[in-house]
């Protein structure tokens, strides 16, 4: 079983929009870094955005810059990415790692995060 739950994921129109959650049933994800990554078809799991434990600044990667924005809601131990004027290149299934680790921010690589949901497939298509 899944320590994260991806959902939100669907079909959507160029310029449209959708909320991912990822929740933990297995992890109190206040005590964590959270990333988003996604993986389109043939390519290799990419950082699209994190929070850090402390809900400090996020990081966004460049291509979602201005159109996503991370949140995260400790009481409903939930972290959400809010995706706005998707297009095609969004396309991909999107995943919610976490990060156990106390310096501050949080990070972009794959392979600091000990903990993944199952993902939630995004497809962007007219």
């Amino acid at each position: 079983q899944s320590q994260l739950v991806e959902s939100g994921g669907g079909l959507v129109q160029p310029g449209g929009s959708l909320r991912l959650s990822c929740a933990g049933p297995g992890l109190t994800l206040g005590s964590y870094d959270i990333g988003w990554f996604r993986q389109a078809p043939g390519k290799d799991r990419e950082a699209v955005s994190c929070i850090s434990m402390t809900g400090g600044t996020p990081t966004y990667a460049d291509s979602v810059k201005g159109r996503f924005i991370i949140s995260r809601d400790n009481a409903k131990n939930t972290v959400y990415l809010q995706m706005n004027s998707l297009r095609p290149e969004d396309t991909g299934v999107y995943y919610c790692g976490a990060d156990l680790d106390l310096t501050p921010g949080c990070s972009p690589r794959v392979y600091e995060y000990g903990y993944w949901g199952q993902g939630t497939q995004v497809t962007v298509s007219s």
